[in-house]
């Protein structure tokens, strides 16, 4: 597949690092923009702007499959897909950050205006992930499957946990509850029976929700659901996550030192105390009791500062700490140093281009531990023999976690039947996941 990708900047690297070894990437951007890590890839560099015909006939244009405007300015970007729509049948992928862009595009949605496939809000998709992380007290990531009936949870364990020291095989889990991967000192594996869950590690589980919920009860003790949350940063993310708790009927706070806006976030939000103020500001967070709250998110557009404010508000007592984190490479860096979730909307929209945009034989659903892990879905063929679980010899270590079988969904065990038919979810490796998809096909 050829990707044209436009704009040098830490998105652009991103996606040519994520996809070079199986594409052909084209880069066009300024000279002085190109990056030593760019340097390192296999890739096609172009020097000049994406919304110029020449420069992108230069990039081969008419062969390309998909085009994705990433570099930091919304006009360049809907200007670029728009003349690569009337010069190419490539899909067009547009960063937007900009909400009155996102709104303007939205309008022209299925009508005969429309040049742009795809558009990608980073912000938007942070907020999301973010708002499916406080929903699930303890939590460091949530992926629903199957309509919600399915989820994966993902706990870091700590001090007081009781299976802290203890093998997998010792451990007594809720039924249709199944332990898929340990993250250990930030490399992902699939555990066996012998495993040891280790001080820090952060494993992921998968199964029914009702099973997870009493997982979560029993295991993690999370014995209440988030009543409570503050939030340090009244930009986009700030406002729309504020706007979704309020649905939720969680009692929140949002910080913003930008006098206007909050004025703007006032008018916008109905149940959420805004107070104007400086998040780093230790008086304040300690007047207004910001460390008891049952989770602190910080969103401004600084990771320093978000560091500085989620440091402080752990050490007043913050049991749960969500942090944006703009450069992706600091992520290992902030959860070194205590903080329970980093997150980056660059890596965010990255998966979100990999998960649904990018043609592969593998149907993935979802990635996890910054694409470590996937949870990928194979189809049983009509021909294939029924066969227990426990029979299936799988070329790679992976593990069949849901089965979904017309309406019925299926946490299997070992004495499970697979039929034709059957959708298979499979938490496997990253670099093992074709290997899985080819399997499948192959006992066609």
């Amino acid at each position: 597949m050829k990707i044209v990708v436009f704009g040098a900047n830490e998105v652009g690297c991103l996606v040519a690092t994520e996809f070079f070894e199986d594409h052909d990437i084209t880069i066009i951007d300024k000279e002085e923009n190109k990056t030593e890590a760019l340097n390192r890839l296999d890739i096609s560099f172009i020097a000049g702007n994406g919304s110029n015909i020449n420069t992108l006939q230069s990039a081969n244009i008419d062969d390309a499959d998909i085009f994705i405007a990433c570099t930091n300015f919304d006009e360049a970007n809907i200007v670029s897909c728009m003349t690569v729509s009337r010069l190419s049948r490539a899909k067009t992928v547009c960063f937007v950050s900009k909400p009155e862009y996102i709104e303007s595009l939205k309008l022209v949605k299925n009508t005969q205006y429309e040049m742009i496939d795809y558009i990608i809000w980073p912000e938007e998709l942070l907020t999301q992930e973010i708002f499916r992380i406080i929903t699930v007290p303890e939590a460091v990531d949530v992926e629903n499957f199957a309509g919600g009936r399915a989820r994966l949870l993902e706990y870091r364990i700590k001090e007081d946990s009781i299976i802290t020291g203890k093998k997998l095989k010792d451990c007594r889990f809720p039924d249709q509850t199944l332990v898929v991967a340990i993250t250990r000192d930030e490399n992902l594996f699939i555990p066996d029976g012998e495993t040891e869950f280790m001080l820090n590690d952060k494993v992921i589980f998968m199964g029914s929700s009702t099973s997870l919920d009493i997982l979560a009860r029993e295991i993690f003790q999370s014995q209440s659901k988030v009543k409570t949350a503050a939030i340090i940063g009244g930009g986009s993310v700030g406002l729309m996550l504020a706007q979704n708790l309020e649905k939720i009927n969680i009692k929140t706070k949002i910080i913003e030192q930008d006098y206007k806006r909050c004025e703007d976030l006032t008018e916008e939000l109905k149940n959420t105390l805004v107070l104007y103020g400086d998040g780093t500001n230790m008086e304040l967070l300690m007047q207004e009791d910001i460390g008891e709250s049952d989770v602190v998110i910080s969103v401004t557009n600084n990771d320093e500062k978000n560091l500085l404010c989620s440091l402080l508000t752990k050490q007043m007592g913050s049991q749960k700490v969500i942090t944006r984190v703009s450069k992706s490479t600091n992520i290992g860096l902030f959860e070194k140093v205590g903080i329970d979730v980093a997150i980056s909307p660059k890596e965010a929209a990255v998966n979100e281009i990999k998960n649904n945009l990018i043609e592969t034989d593998v149907e993935i659903l979802a990635t996890v531990e910054r694409g470590q892990g996937r949870i990928i879905e194979a189809i049983i063929p009509d021909n294939f023999e029924e066969i227990s679980l426990m029979n299936i010899q799988l070329p790679v270590k992976a593990i069949i976690a849901i089965v979904q079988r017309g309406l019925n969904v299926i946490i299997p065990k070992g004495i499970t039947i697979l039929k034709p038919g059957d959708s298979l979810l499979i938490f496997t490796r990253e670099e093992d996941s074709q290997k899985i998809i080819d399997f499948f096909k192959d006992k066609k």
